[in-house]
């Protein structure tokens, strides 16, 4: 799969050790575009993603896997990326431009009723 999205925050990158040897995971929260925007968590294991490029409100490309596994009668999913890119170039994210008042005007007021001319 493949997503573009907004860098909107940098987790600290985590190592430890296991059993074929030490490893190392970068986890990284991207944020959608849209009119309901969506934060999501994408971790990438080993030197997958290069930090020196990571900048937040920077344009990525991601390409990601995404993997669900039972544990004790629950289900968790990871989204794994498997390559990261900055997109158009490493140009920042600019804000959007503001949504322009399309509400009516008031109305004037109604004048008041002369009771002078009443018909009878």
């Amino acid at each position: 799969m493949q997503l573009t999205a907004k860098l909107a925050q940098i987790l600290p990158a985590e190592t430890g050790m296991g059993k074929n040897g030490e490893w190392k995971k970068q986890s990284i929260i991207v944020e959608t575009d849209g009119q309901y925007p969506k934060k999501i968590c994408i971790t990438a294991w080993g030197d997958k993603i290069n930090p020196s490029q990571l900048q937040i409100g920077t344009m990525l490309n991601v390409e990601f896997d995404v993997e669900s596994r039972e544990f004790n009668g629950r289900w968790y999913t990871d989204v794994k990326a498997w390559k990261v890119e900055v997109a158009n170039g490493g140009q920042e994210v600019q804000a959007p431009a503001p949504i322009p008042d399309f509400s009516l005007p008031e109305p004037p007021p109604a004048p008041a009723p002369d009771f002078n001319d009443l018909p009878f």
